[in-house]
């Protein structure tokens, strides 16, 4: 699907600095900004370095990197100033809404959520 490749290519130019980013948070594993399209007063992203596509495709030799972006999350979200609570969202596959085929995670905060979402 050249939709999902050119969407890779977009993550990899982020991951290389290629494309003008800031980052909030960056270690060997993963990097974490703000999203250009925040739906909430704090939306930042967390992406590993890792390509995997989606959570779905994760394997059992994911599971640290997996763990390291929650905690990754979570200290930039108390950096942010999220003290108050915030909401994790993985988008995956089609049905799930993704449009990024990199697995990231969205966290967002600064005012409260509704329930249901989507």
């Amino acid at each position: 699907n050249s939709g999902k490749q050119a969407v890779r290519i977009e993550e990899g130019k982020i991951l290389r600095k290629e494309i003008p980013c800031t980052f909030i948070y960056e270690d060997d594993k993963c990097v974490a900004f703000h999203d250009i399209s925040a739906q909430a007063p704090v939306h930042f992203l967390v992406i590993p370095r890792k390509p995997i596509p989606q959570l779905s495709k994760a394997t059992e030799e994911d599971e640290a990197l997996l763990g390291h972006l929650m905690l990754v999350g979570k200290k930039v979200a108390a950096e942010q100033g999220l003290d108050e609570g915030f909401r994790v969202v993985i988008n995956d596959g089609k049905n799930g809404a993704q449009s990024v085929y990199h697995l990231h995670l969205h966290f967002l905060g600064g005012r409260q959520m509704k329930w249901p979402p989507g």
